[in-house]
Order: C-alpha cells, then structure tokens, then sequence
C-alpha cells in the first residue's frame, strides 16, 4: 500500500468518526460554546472529500490545508496547524510511529504558541499531550489514541481557562471539550489503520 493510500484510509476513517459522533461533538460545544463544532468538523471533513481528488498534495496534507484555510471556529485553524505538521513529519511513513510522534509533538508545539493555552486549561491540548506522552514512550498507537481519549474526558471535570468557556465556570463541566474529543477521533482513526486497531471510535 502506498504511502497515500495510507493517508488516504486514515482521512476517509476520520470522516466516518466525525459523520458519527456529530450528535455528540455538538452536543459537548452546547455545554462550552456556541454549539457549532459538530457542524465545523463535519463541514470540513466534506470539504476535504471533496478536495482529495482534485489536489495533488497527500491526503494529510489537504487535511491541514482544508481545516487553515475553511474551517471556522476557534478550533479549525488549531486542528489545521496540527495536521500540517503531522503531514510534513510523516510524509512517505505513515505507518512509522516514531514519525507520527515527530508530527504530533511539532503540532503541539505550534498549537501552543499560538492558542497559548496548556494542559488543565480544558483545550483538545488535554488530550494532545498525553498522546505524544504514550507514543514517545512507547511507540504504541493504540495506546496514543486511548492517552488521548482519555484525556479528552477528564476535560469534562476541568474548569475552562481559555475561549468562550472560561466566561462559563463550572457550567461548561459535564461534558468533555469538543476540541479535545474530536483530537481524539482523529487519533483513533489513525491507530485503525497503523495498528489495525479494531476499538469502536469514542463518543459515537
């Protein structure tokens, strides 16, 4: 399988993820925002689709293209960030952990200088960090992809510090971060296809 059609099934699993957990990514940004990341995710991922066969860039490359340049929100440039550098660090090794740990700690890097927020601020941070945490130490997929879910529900019991849900206090608990959530998503639908990981994805 060549290095795109890798890329390629991890897009197309992420958009089946999004297109499922809609419900509930809308749900959780009802507690926390303004309810619209659920439609801001899956806008994207069809726009994505929709760019795939018409762009000579990777799959993951077009990822991070669509979500920069199209995706709204506070998160869609955050998320556009994180698959840019994922694309670079494993362009021609999709299926290398050790270039999917490069990538995600270079997208948390960037995502943290520009959103300045930091583990406990309830950001998708809580769930990046722990995931290149478990993929630096152990070059286990599946296991990035669970540090990052799990990390993504603790958000549920973190008082906000960053973004429009920081006004809310502990109104905003209950629910994980969308941001978070749907970092996790994407994480599963990587592990699938690395690991041949066969975990149903999370909060569908």
């Amino acid at each position: 399988m060549s290095s795109d059609d890798v890329e390629r099934r991890i897009v197309m699993g992420f958009v089946d993820a999004v297109e499922q957990a809609h419900p509930a990514l809308t749900r959780f940004d009802q507690r926390s925002g303004d309810g619209d990341f659920g439609d801001n995710l899956r806008g994207g991922m069809r726009a994505v689709v929709h760019r795939l066969d018409q762009s000579e860039e990777s799959p993951l490359s077009v990822l991070g293209s669509v979500f920069l340049d199209e995706v709204g929100g506070t998160s869609g440039p955050l998320l556009g960030l994180l698959f840019t550098e994922i694309a670079v660090a494993v362009r021609d090794r999709p299926s290398v952990a050790a270039a999917w740990a490069t990538g995600l700690s270079a997208g948390l890097r960037a995502i943290t200088r520009v959103g300045e927020a930091a583990p406990g601020d309830r950001t998708m941070i809580d769930a990046i960090a722990p995931a290149v945490e478990t993929l630096s130490e152990s070059s286990d997929m599946s296991a990035a992809a669970q540090a990052a879910e799990d990390g993504a529900r603790r958000t549920a019991d973190m008082r906000a510090r960053m973004g429009r849900a920081s006004y809310l206090g502990d109104r905003a608990k209950g629910e994980p971060d969308p941001g978070a959530a749907g970092f996790a998503l994407f994480l599963w639908a990587v592990s699938s296809v690395v690991d041949g990981t066969t975990t149903p994805a999370p909060f569908i």
